[in-house]
């Protein structure tokens, strides 16, 4: 006679609310920070990343810790999920920051040229998510590539040529005066490939700066490389979205977006379509890849 056992579900065991925190606690928080700090590791393909990141959700106390440890490093987490992972940013003041003026240094020589990769990654946000229902949507994915984002800089160049003659301002301000108006005059006088008898891009050339910004991106978990056409085409990531919206609220986002370059109707994205672009300098194969 077999004797009959019912099996259930051990009964959780309560936390007690004071518990003190444990040399074992700040590791794991800590560990948890590490892993956001590797932004192209994926939760689903590391079962110790995907089970720090279920105790976060459901240890409130040890969520607060691993937040102190991210915080004491300058870091501000913007999410904390399956998709995203630990999502974190560096603060200004942290160490982990990246200044764009360090970054323009190490890609060129040229002072100058921190206008034109501020405007390279600035129109790679605007390219990917040019509405606000865009960056509200966890699911959306966007997609640039480098001769489509030099082509609307471009538009966006003339668009403010245009804005500028007639308003009657200084058609050619000092370089480092502030905001578009400077950067788009520096970007409109700059080869797009370069002057290579095989038109190679040039690192100095408006698509060998977006190449650059495109690839530290990727480097950094916010893009992924989908082809090699249109001078190499490119998908959005969560942690890009979550950094794009930390960004939104910029001056320098919402006065590219207001210039109606990339309009979106059902979406898909596309560019305006210049009245006279012969002096637009576009680069061959310059089509956006957004899937209909």
């Amino acid at each position: 006679m077999t004797e009959h056992v019912e099996w259930s579900e051990p009964e959780a065991t309560a936390a007690p609310v004071n518990a003190p925190v444990t040399p074992a606690d700040a590791a794991d928080a800590a560990r948890l920070v590490s892993f956001g700090l590797q932004p192209k590791l994926q939760p689903a393909r590391d079962q110790e990343y995907a089970d720090l990141l279920r105790r976060y959700r459901e240890d409130p106390p040890f969520a607060r810790l691993a937040d102190a440890v991210a915080a004491g490093l300058g870091l501000i987490v913007l999410e904390v999920s399956p998709r995203a992972g630990m999502a974190v940013t560096a603060a200004e003041d942290s160490v982990f920051a990246v200044r764009m003026g360090d970054y323009a240094r190490r890609a060129s020589a040229d002072s100058g040229d921190r206008f034109l990769h501020g405007l390279a990654h600035l129109a790679v946000a605007a390219m990917a998510f040019p509405r606000p229902e865009d960056l509200a949507d966890d699911g959306y994915i966007g997609r640039v590539s480098v001769n489509g984002v030099d082509a609307f800089v471009r538009q966006a160049c003339r668009r403010l040529e245009e804005r500028a003659e007639e308003t009657g301002e200084n058609t050619d301000p000092a370089t480092d005066a502030p905001g578009l108006e400077a950067a788009w005059r520096i970007w409109a006088r700059r080869s797009s490939t370069g002057a290579t008898k095989d038109a190679r891009r040039l690192a100095g050339s408006t698509t060998g700066i977006i190449a650059k910004a495109v690839a530290f991106l990727t480097d950094s978990g916010f893009l992924q490389r989908t082809g090699d056409e249109s001078g190499g085409t490119f998908r959005t990531t969560a942690r890009y979205q979550l950094q794009v919206r930390d960004l939104a609220g910029s001056a320098a986002l919402t006065e590219l977006l207001e210039l109606g370059i990339v309009p979106v109707t059902d979406g898909t994205a596309t560019l305006l379509p210049a009245e006279d672009t012969d002096d637009l300098e576009l680069a061959a194969g310059a089509g956006l890849p957004f899937h209909s």
